[in-house]
């Protein structure tokens, strides 16, 4: 019926007139009433699905989803009308194919064929015996695994820019234009987890090779990062 109102009036399906197509819908509904005809189901739950979506047009607060865009109250019926529309399309087409299956006679030699099938794709000839029931637990037992399958845990790897010797490089050049840096430095250029990690093991691997000391500092867990005694010059040369 709703498409019906559209169709008529020649409206734009994706953008419904609500208040208008709410009151033809409404004003159908009464005349069924005034006729001692019992509404069905069907119509009550859509007069109400139209009636919520009026009311939520009416309201000047709007829902967004979660990208910050408006959502259209009218978008879900929008859906089912698209739907019902394509479906409703092609309802000749199957009419046609079913007078046409109807006007056909079974040939008598349908067994031999499909035993022919059988044996050149080498499989058992269990074709005869296949009727609906057999289809649809063969679909069921595919629509189960395929749940399954899609419910299955999944896991991403995320890559970070970073590598050991890159955050080497960086803290020999933050030391070497200061002279001294406090950890404290190093965390705010680089505040991520995987940041700290990385710049904390480079650290480590500098004072393992001499090019870096380490004072205590002031502060909680603070430290000061100092150019080894007497590798400025090797410091300098690294970074060239």
């Amino acid at each position: 019926m709703l498409l019906f109102f559209i169709e008529r009036d020649e409206l734009d399906i994706h953008d419904i007139p609500i208040f208008q197509i709410t009151n033809e819908f409404m004003g159908y509904i009464r005349q069924l009433e005034q006729l001692n005809i019992e509404v069905a189901s069907d119509f009550i739950l859509t007069a109400a699905t139209l009636m919520r979506i009026k009311a939520k047009m009416l309201l000047p607060r709007t829902e967004k989803d979660e990208e910050g865009n408006e959502i259209d109250p009218r978008q879900e019926l929008v859906q089912h009308l698209l739907e019902y529309k394509k479906y409703k399309s092609v309802l000749p087409d199957l009419s046609t194919m079913e007078d046409l299956r109807m006007a056909q006679e079974n040939r008598g030699n349908i067994n031999e064929e499909l035993q022919q099938i059988a044996n050149a794709n080498h499989f058992e000839y269990e074709l005869q015996d296949l009727n609906l029931y057999k289809i649809m637990r063969v679909f069921n037992k595919v629509m189960s695994r395929y749940e399954e399958e899609q419910n299955r845990p999944k896991h991403t790897v995320f890559t970070y820019p970073y590598t050991i010797e890159q955050q080497k490089d960086h803290i020999l050049e933050m030391v070497a234009s200061k002279q001294k840096i406090a950890f404290s430095e190093v965390i705010l250029a680089f505040p991520d987890k995987i940041g700290m990690i990385f710049n904390f093991l480079a650290i480590l691997e500098l004072l393992q090779l001499n090019l870096l000391s380490l004072e205590v500092g002031e502060g909680f867990n603070d430290f000061t990062i100092t150019v080894a005694e007497g590798h400025a010059a090797q410091v300098t040369q690294l970074l060239i």
